[in-house]
């Protein structure tokens, strides 16, 4: 578009930055997931949930609405849809544009089919933002064995995405898609789990997953930095260039143990992340939940992540050409995050509607910490790769009603 600036730099305020949207994965992820068990349908039941997330210059906040109604004995049907308010003053858009406001919705639409002790899951997803429009397509298998004390589950889903670039007209600031520029992101992913009833007390998890991206995979918006001496501040910036595929596996295992004399229980999950671009990543996270008071639930754990930087991720480059493939997206830099988080439920029911099984009021705070080695706060001023190492804070509050019925 002529005479049109970039609107902003990040398409993704905390996208695919794998230690926050696994955080929000772990928190939203079940909730809205509530895929079957094999060999037994799930529960009617409602959801609202509101979240919020706020750190580093970011806020995101939405509503989020599941509803899943069995149909026969044999069919359940689930719907959801999720709502992002996003405001961004990050780093990223600080350093090389102007904060922004967006929006991004998401709909879904799934069925799970029993037959016997197998369950077969099939949906549709689709998320609409401003600058990107994504479609996902899935369907699992899951088969209890042995006494329904082994489930064995495989999935596969395919993503179809469409990358745009938003500018800002300069004379009326409206926002609009450039149409110049329109891009394609297509994935692919395979999974498999086995869950296993270790003892009456113990049950054991483990997970793989494959997954192959093509296409544009960086961000329309992000740039380097470079070593530039005809530069007052000693840096120049340059468009990032990605490589157009990227393969990655994880593998995870998981305990949850049973405390049947203060009943209560605790678990503990272990992942392992690597991907062709150099990436490797470590989780450990170690959970305790307790009821108390008859109708209360009360739960707290702790996250600790770690990972080594993208082989052509720099902070700052030495030229501008340095290597065929260039990244200063601080998602694939070397970093080291804490989370802390802590949860409450309570159980009631209604009289006066006796459709209602049950309900419950669910509140979960989150406080994450996150430590960069190699990626400086440049608005932090100082000298060309002498500026302070960048930390992040971030708030996480997701509170929902559920209603069984």
């Amino acid at each position: 578009m002529a005479g049109a600036t970039s609107l902003r730099r990040g398409r993704r305020p905390f996208g695919t930055l794998a230690l926050l949207a696994a955080l929000l994965a772990a928190l939203v992820g079940p909730w809205l997931a509530s895929t079957a068990t094999a060999g037994v349908l799930p529960e009617d039941r409602a959801d609202v949930l509101y979240h919020r997330y706020d750190g580093g210059g970011v806020v995101v906040d939405g509503p989020s609405v599941l509803v899943r109604k069995k149909v026969g004995d044999k069919v359940s049907v689930v719907a959801n849809y999720f709502l992002d308010m996003v405001s961004s003053a990050s780093i990223d858009v600080l350093s090389t544009a102007s904060p922004f406001k967006d929006e991004r919705k998401q709909m879904s639409l799934g069925v799970d089919y029993l037959r016997g002790k197998t369950t077969y899951s099939a949906g549709y997803i689709d998320g609409d933002e401003s600058d990107y429009l994504a479609k996902t397509a899935y369907f699992s298998i899951s088969q209890d064995m042995f006494g329904d004390l082994t489930t064995v589950s495989i999935g596969f889903r395919r993503g179809m995405n469409d990358v745009y670039r938003n500018v800002k007209d300069p004379v009326s600031g409206a926002k609009s898609r450039d149409p110049s520029f329109h891009q394609d992101m297509d994935s692919r992913a395979w999974s498999a789990s086995l869950t296993q009833v270790l003892t009456r007390d113990l049950l054991g998890v483990l997970s793989y997953e494959l997954v192959t991206d093509e296409g544009y995979l960086n961000n329309p918006y992000r740039q380097i930095r470079y070593a530039d001496a005809t530069n007052p501040r000693g840096y120049s910036y340059a468009p990032e260039v990605y490589p157009r595929t990227k393969t990655s596996n994880s593998a995870s295992g998981r305990l949850k143990y049973s405390l049947p004399w203060w009943r209560a229980a605790v678990d503990g999950t272990y992942r392992f992340y690597s991907d062709t671009w150099g990436v490797r990543a470590q989780t450990v996270q170690l959970g305790y939940t307790q009821p108390a008071f008859g109708r209360w639930i009360f739960d707290a754990r702790y996250r600790y992540y770690t990972q080594d930087a993208a082989d052509f991720y720099r902070d700052l480059f030495p030229r501008r050409n340095t290597l065929n493939f260039q990244g200063r997206d601080k998602e694939l830099a070397t970093y080291t995050g804490h989370t802390f988080g802590i949860g409450a439920s309570y159980e009631f029911k209604v009289d006066r509607m006796p459709w209602l099984e049950k309900g419950t009021v669910n509140l979960r705070y989150d406080y994450m910490m996150v430590s960069y080695d190699d990626f400086r706060d440049v608005t932090a001023g100082g000298r060309a790769g002498s500026e302070p190492l960048f930390d992040l804070d971030a708030n996480v509050i997701q509170f929902f009603v559920s209603a069984w019925f």
